[in-house]
């Protein structure tokens, strides 16, 4: 008996949450996480950690100790009966237990998904991974599958006898069996187990029932089977691998291994650290209670045979793997129950006779562990490490590359699938993890890549089409939030390795392994030319560090960033492409659908985020898809991708100014939404809001088409072109639907009327969709885009009509009002009316005013089409019609300054209408002025009128305010004064009678005149009209003059008008300098540039109206001014000479001296050469001028008030 003494270790309770759990329950539902405490090796170099992951085996329970002399040969009643404490371990300890399963390691991957690829090295069975740290002790051979994901090595017995055997049946692993005869053994042929080896499993199952307490306990019976016959039982029931006693598959299922094989059939999982190694460990030791512990694990001895160093490292691998701190030895001799004995894990490396260093376990361990890292560097890959039975020579194949080598039909690796499944499977787990961090994009990738590559689509199109589905989700396209409600990543790099720290191992290129490079030339043979790696001696393990594993992980998977969003694009569409090929590839004919296999989905975790089907939709597609498969799931996924890929296009295209190429992308994207609506069953709200996008965005492409008309001929080249992807994309879409339901929004037309009508349409239905009952408490600040849109196509419909409107009364013959421009009005005005709606809905005042701004200029056009012609083609009378509608101009253009309600607001916007507004009363003034309704009104009422519109005009002249429009406004108050100043001196000269009045004409002419010069000299361009309102005023001097009879007021009159005659010097100034230039230059363009060109029919109607400052000279008007001119200021001078000489009081000297100037200059003027070219004559003026300017004092630029 082992000595009781104080344990150096904590006590262990293995999986107390499982207590209620019944035993077979599916792995899905009876996984949980239970910690083990931490197991301190009695040695203490040694650190080991287990933490149980999942258990299906109940609480331990004691175990029944056996009385002396039980006969362990006779089975007990229970024997092989399915026990929850013994789990699988009972019922296959006879056969191969799962230990021979070449894919068991897989079936432990899939559960813990998480795993995989970075937080472990290693997942495997125990028992390979203590056949593996048992090499250099062990004489027999070894024989295991290696597969890499990441930084994990998965391992899998590769059980040679167990494998030829079934080959031999299936013909499964015939290419393997020809390797092994050509590279390892010619003379291959199956070994048989002795029956002693067969005697010893029975023993140990019978021994381990005897062992149950409780209900499963039993009492011996008669033994009936001889042990012949015990032999062939226990052969028949091995041969059935890979299934256990709870599979109840077919012979049909069962000939396909890879599926079958995938079942995690471990009793439990346990996370086991050792020292730095962290594996994923699958065991089925029973466990039992009693003894000091909570746990122990039973073990059986012969006592005849001590026990040895291979025996004492199982024990203890075992125990410290599953956390056992004891171990319970039963000793018997030829099967009779002799003695037990219990050993704590830390001893047993001290027992006699088994003494072993568990540093040196340890040693190799990391040794084999670098050794495979180093070698096995190719994901998707099968290895084989191989060493034979009483060899030193461990080797690492490739099979993988002597399958490819082999090229034949049949070397069809049946691991293919589930390293291609395991791929695919940690590539979508990432994928959701991804979400919160981008780094593992070029993980997933690199995973999803090597998965495809090693499937063949004919076979394995689902995984196939899914991992392209999740390749295209790893480009981010600035799209909405995806259907699941998660956000989509904006921002983060990628990095190369699964692991988040710097881990040694990738820290530098591959290297060699560290090996004597005497023993390199020394040892050769010819079948090492197909090993990856060979390690030359078992006993190289032993020494530490003697690998050492250098190897990055992933030195290529960096993820492709893009900056550009077309390339983007493209790698998704490419991606959905294929998935929909190797989709499309399943479907071909209803009779060809592959029947789906019912054990064994593909459980896709990243997908299906579209909504619920409807349950009335069961009726197959276009294309004779069933509903509810995963064809239509992956279909609807890979269409919504493509549909979003070809929106970014065009919206990258639009903002290109490509505007062909954009509707061609954007006529893409809505034919594979129109192909997703007809496979899906229910539209998510998501889906419906992107489809709103699409209609905005389409509706912008067709404004911007209809606004860019003269580039027709570029645009329809643009979307005639498609390239081959786009080609077969819509090939497949054409499988599902016919694709028309989008084609009026998406044709490319060549009328820009008809452009306007489907922009419109498009931002009506994406309305629609915004505020129907799927939609209503979604998307707030889509539904104002798109009435902002509506808004905005309705302002630009209103304003094509009212363009139409105009132009048709430029062409028009005769003078009345058209049905045809009533209709247009109409139109216009309903547009601008609709979109006023649009844009108080969202309280968008801006626009709004724009649009009231907009419709104030229609109700011009109105009113310039209803101006009266007579007989003659001479304009009327200004009509009472073009009065109302000017007046309802002036209404609108009040309500949009009412909506800004201050320049701060949009000071653009507001200088517009401010401008508008001055122009329309200015228009009305000048008209009534021009063409005063005598017929109507009395001329009182008209000056009244005309003054009122005028000043109101005058108050919307911004003159303070320095814009573009400045020298506009200036000219504009300038016109006003002197239409104003010519008013009151037509008044002034016609008014009989009534002084008081005579007298206020005369002063309020005096006031404009002198303003409008003012303003006239101020704008330097403008020399015909400041030389016109001097020569007015002049007039009006001697008009005055006429009515003095006194020869002192008629000299200071005279002297006046004469001083204003010197102010026209500066006009002549300018009309000189004009002349010059005219003369210098051959052609000359002067252009002057506005904001806002004058209404062609405005200008067109009133030729007089003056709204801007005339551009070039107009000589015409030169040679009036100066016909005006000439005589006036010859008579001023006579008059003057004649008065002054005249005089009866003594001149003074100042005035004998003016009157000599008077006389030079008049003597001058009249004997000009009347016929002389323009430019001397304004040069003689000028000179005239000046000499009277310096003689009379007054400054040149200076007025008169």
């Amino acid at each position: 008996q082992c000595s009781p003494g104080r344990s150096e270790c904590p006590e262990s309770s293995m999986s107390a949450s499982a207590a209620d759990r019944e035993p077979g329950i599916p792995l899905d539902n009876a996984k949980e996480d239970i910690s083990g405490p931490t197991l301190c090796s009695g040695n203490s170099e040694i650190k080991s950690r287990a933490v149980v992951k999942y258990s299906a085996a109940p609480p331990p329970t004691s175990y029944a100790l056996l009385q002396e002399k039980t006969d362990l040969k006779l089975p007990p009643a229970n024997w092989l009966r399915e026990n929850p404490q013994l789990g699988s371990a009972g019922t296959t300890i006879l056969g191969s237990s799962s230990k021979s399963k070449p894919f068991s390691s897989f079936g432990m991957a899939y559960d813990f998904i998480d795993c995989i690829g970075d937080d472990v090295d290693v997942v495997s069975d125990s028992e390979n991974i203590k056949k593996l740290l048992k090499i250099p002790y062990s004489k027999s051979h070894v024989s295991m599958a290696v597969h890499r994901v990441g930084r994990t090595l998965l391992l899998d017995e590769l059980d040679i006898q167990e494998l030829f055997m079934r080959s031999s049946q299936t013909g499964d692993w015939t290419w393997l069996k020809e390797f092994y005869q050509r590279l390892v053994d010619q003379k291959w042929q199956r070994k048989k187990k002795s029956k002693e080896h067969w005697y010893q499993k029975a023993i140990l199952s019978k021994f381990l029932y005897y062992s149950i307490n409780g209900d499963g306990a039993a009492e011996p019976v008669q033994n009936d089977l001889n042990e012949g016959e015990e032999e062939n039982g226990a052969e028949e029931f091995s041969s059935s691998w890979p299934t256990t006693f709870t599979s109840t598959s077919s012979d049909a299922e069962e000939s396909d291994p890879p599926k079958q094989g995938l079942r995690n059939d471990f009793v439990r999982n346990i996370m086991w650290t050792f020292e730095d190694i962290h594996m994923l460990v699958g065991s089925n030791m029973p466990i039992f209670g009693g003894g000091r512990y909570p746990a122990v694990s039973l073990r059986l001895r012969d006592n005849n045979k001590p026990i040895n160093i291979l025996t004492g490292i199982d024990y203890w691998l075992d125990n410290l793997m599953c956390n056992v701190p004891e171990l319970v030895m039963c000793f018997h001799v030829n099967g009779i129950v002799q003695k037990y004995e219990m050993i704590k894990t830390e001893d047993i490396p001290h027992l006699e006779n088994s003494t072993f260093s568990t540093r040196v376990v340890k040693d190799i361990a990391q040794n084999i562990l670098s050794f495979l890292k180093s070698n096995c560097t190719k994901e998707g890959h099968t290895y084989w490490l191989f060493k034979a039975s009483g060899s030193d020579i461990v080797k690492l194949y490739d099979l993988t590359t002597l399958c490819e080598e082999a090229e034949e039909e049949k070397c069809q690796n049946p691991f293919t699938l589930p390293v291609a499944v395991l791929l695919y499977k940690v590539a979508s787990n990432l994928m959701l993890k991804a979400r919160q961090n981008r780094k593992h994009y070029g993980t997933i990738r690199t995973l999803l890549l090597n998965c495809v590559k090693l499937l063949d689509q004919e076979r394995h199109p689902q995984i196939i089409a899914s991992a392209h589905y999740i390749l295209s989700e790893l480009f981010q396209l600035d799209e909405p939030p995806q259907e699941d409600g998660e956000e989509s990543l904006r921002a983060g790099g990628s990095e190369d390795s699964y692991s988040d720290e710097d881990r040694e191992e990738e820290e530098e290129e591959e290297a060699e392994l560290t090996e004597d490079s005497d023993e390199n030339s020394s040892y050769s043979s010819q079948d090492d030319s197909k090993a990856v790696a060979v390690i030359r001696s078992v006993g190289e393990l032993s020494v530490p560090e003697k690998y050492k594993s250098t190897h990055q992980i992933r030195p290529s998977c960096a993820f492709p960033v893009s900056q550009d969003k077309e390339e983007k694009c493209r790698h998704v569409l490419s991606y959905v492409l294929k998935g929909l090929k190797a989709v499309d590839g399943t479907i071909k004919k209803e009779s060809d659908l592959p029947a789906a296999d019912p054990n064994t989905p593909i459980p896709l975790k990243y997908e299906d985020r579209t909504g619920p089907l409807q349950a009335d939709q069961k009726h197959p597609t276009r294309s004779g898809m069933l509903p509810g498969s995963w064809q239509h799931r992956m279909k609807l996924q890979l269409f919504l991708k493509a549909s979003k890929a070809y929106y970014v296009l065009s919206d990258a295209a639009t903002n290109l100014l490509k505007y062909g190429r954009a509707l061609r992308y954007i006529k893409l994207s809505l034919q594979c939404y129109d192909a997703y609506c007809s496979v899906s069953g229910t539209l998510h709200p998501q889906v419906l809001q992107f489809h709103s996008q699409c209609l905005s965005l389409c509706g912008d492409i067709q404004l911007m088409l209809a606004q860019n008309a003269k580039n027709r001929a570029a645009y329809l080249e643009e979307y005639s072109y498609q390239t081959k992807e786009d080609q077969e994309i819509l090939h497949s879409l054409h499988r599902e639907s016919s694709c028309q339901a989008f084609n009026m929004a998406t044709d490319l037309a060549m009328d820009p009327e008809y452009q306007l009508f489907v922009s419109s349409k498009c931002y009506e239905a994406a309305y629609e969709l915004l505020v129907s009952e799927a939609l209503k408490d979604h998307a707030s600040d889509q539904l104002a885009q798109v009435l902002k849109r509506l808004g905005n196509i309705r302002n630009e419909m209103g304003v094509y009509h009212m363009n139409q409107a105009a132009a048709m009364q430029t062409e028009k013959v005769k003078r009345s009002v058209s049905v045809a421009e009533q209709e247009m009005w109409k139109k216009s005005f309903a547009f601008f009316e609709k979109g006023m709606k649009d844009f108080e809905a969202i309280g968008d005042r801006t626009n709004t005013a724009l649009l009231l701004c907009n419709t104030g200029r229609l109700m011009r056009i109105c009113a310039q089409a209803h101006c009266a012609i007579s007989a003659d083609q001479s304009r009327g009378e200004f009509s009472p019609e073009e009065a109302l509608y000017y007046n309802k101009a002036i209404d609108y253009y009040l309500r949009a300054i009412k909506s800004l309600a201050s320049r701060e607001s949009h000071s653009a916007v507001w200088d517009s209408v401010n401008w508008e507004l001055s122009t329309t009363y200015f228009t009305l003034a000048t008209l009534l002025q021009d063409y005063a309704p005598l017929s109507r009104k009395a001329q009182e009422q008209i000056e009244r009128e005309v003054t009122e519109a005028m000043m109101k005009s005058l108050k919307y002249c911004d003159l303070q305010t320095e814009s573009a429009r400045q020298p506009l406004y200036q000219y504009r108050a300038a016109t006003i004064h002197h239409r104003l100043a010519s008013m009151y001196h037509s008044c002034f000269r016609n008014q009989v009678g009534d002084e008081h009045l005579r007298k206020q004409h005369r002063s309020l002419a005096e006031l404009h005149y002198s303003k409008a010069v003012c303003l006239f000299l101020s704008l330097k361009d403008a020399p015909c009209e400041l030389l016109r309102t001097l020569l007015e005023r002049v007039a009006f001097a001697e008009f005055t003059m006429a009515g003095q009879s006194s020869s002192a007021a008629k000299l200071k009159s005279l002297t006046g008008a004469i001083e204003i005659m010197t102010e026209t010097r500066y006009a002549f100034q300018l009309i000189h300098n004009e002349l010059l230039e005219e003369q210098t230059e051959v052609t000359l363009f002067r252009i002057t540039h506005c904001n806002l060109e004058p209404d062609p029919a405005e200008s067109a109607e009133s030729p007089d109206v003056a709204s801007a400052p005339p551009s070039g000279l107009n000589l015409e008007e030169v040679m009036k001014l100066i016909g005006v001119f000439e005589p006036s200021f010859s008579f001023l001078l006579l008059q003057l000479i004649k008065l002054m000489t005249t005089m009866k009081r003594k001149p003074s000297n100042k005035d004998e001296e003016l009157l000599k100037t008077y006389k030079n200059v008049y003597s001058k003027l009249l004997r000009a050469e009347k016929n002389a070219p323009l430019l001397s004559r304004v040069k003689l003026h000028i000179e005239l001028l000046q000499q009277l300017t310096s003689q009379t004092g007054s400054d040149d630029t200076g007025t008169h008030s």
